[in-house]
């Protein structure tokens, strides 16, 4: 393990010289750390040694990093950082790179990247692998870039590899004001779907439908499934759920011959009980996954097809994250309030000073 001077002496022996900040890369970061499992309040500000990059890593200069629900499920001790990632939380951030590691090429010293990490973002400095590192679009600001890895990762292997939306097919996304919701919508839209989105207000279906959605409906006062069933759609293709519990068997009903039921999340609850004879019958497809612990290899061919096919979208303005509101890092306990809240459309996102 190395200590805080012995990093200190690495980087001004290496990185510092080739860093075109021209700056000293401390060897101490402010972050945020859980103290304990429990609520918002056990997030508490820590100084930890400021991570050194291993081979096939870069070292970033945080200026901006997301919140995301699993950081809350981490949070409250049900989600455990993966072996070998840091347990200070926060899975995405934006930044400068500021120093690689062995055998990194790109991206180099000195860009501007967003990147999907396992763990680590609630801090000044996170290393990320080269491979999840993306270019921040040139118009984007950090605030902005640090809003896109999470939600972008999980929507396009969800959505378009797992659940395989096609052009012209209807997909059901429920939280259509989340991170996720946000991003759904629109890529969903832009890729030629039509989208029915569920949310828990007017003011959060009109935003869903500011984005894009042809149907959204306020799930606290209609039953989704007939209004779905009594809509042009009549059912859809694909569904992405982040709910469960008894939402499974009302996401079978509505779902169409040959239909995908896509599951990421379960705030009701993972454990229900399902009839099979319409999955049978229709010849309907139940799949899931979770990101965070797959291979690097995985989540690096999720970054490459990202480049090729969403990166031109989003820097001609086709597709842009939804930002809710910015706290400051110290805060990251009121950013978690407020997501635990469900009073926000889009992302929150913490900064660094």
């Amino acid at each position: 393990m190395l200590d805080g001077n012995s990093i200190q002496a690495l980087y001004t022996s290496a990185a510092v010289s080739e860093n075109p900040f021209k700056m000293t890369i401390p060897s101490q970061m402010r972050c945020v750390e859980i103290s304990k499992p429990g609520g918002p309040e056990v997030l508490v500000p820590a100084e930890r040694p400021v991570p050194y990059p291993q081979a096939g890593e870069v070292l970033i200069a945080v200026r901006a990093a997301g919140v995301n629900r699993p950081d809350v499920v981490q949070r409250q001790g049900l989600y455990p950082a993966p072996p070998g990632a840091s347990d200070i939380p926060g899975l995405e951030v934006a930044g400068d790179v500021v120093a690689v590691g062995e055998g990194v090429t790109s991206p180099a010293i000195g860009e501007r990247v967003c990147a999907l990490i396992a763990g680590g973002g609630y801090a000044e400095y996170a290393t990320a692998p080269a491979n999840c590192c993306l270019p921040i679009p040139q118009s984007f600001a950090y605030v902005d870039a640090a809003a896109i890895p999470e939600t972008f990762f999980t929507v396009w292997h969800n959505v378009f590899e797992r659940g395989a939306l096609k052009s012209g097919e209807t997909l059901l996304v429920h939280g259509g004001t989340s991170g996720i919701g946000t991003t759904a919508i629109q890529l969903a839209k832009v890729f030629g779907a039509k989208v029915i989105a569920t949310a828990g207000s007017e003011e959060k279906c009109e935003a869903c439908r500011v984005l894009g959605a042809d149907l959204a409906i306020d799930y606290k006062t209609t039953d989704f499934v007939n209004a779905i069933k009594d809509s042009p759609a009549k059912g859809v293709d694909v569904v992405l759920d982040m709910v469960g519990g008894e939402y499974t068997a009302k996401n079978i009903a509505v779902l169409k011959a040959d239909g995908r039921l896509v599951n990421i999340a379960f705030l009701n609850g993972s454990k229900v009980n399902v009839d099979l004879m319409p999955v049978m019958l229709k010849r309907l497809t139940l799949t899931g996954s979770t990101l965070r612990a797959r291979d690097l290899s995985f989540k690096g061919a999720i970054a490459a097809a990202l480049r090729a096919k969403v990166w031109p979208m989003l820097s001609m303005g086709l597709i842009e994250p939804v930002i809710d509101s910015t706290f400051p890092l110290a805060s990251a306990a009121e950013a978690h309030t407020l997501m635990e809240s469900s009073g926000h459309i889009g992302k929150i996102v913490l900064t660094t000073p």
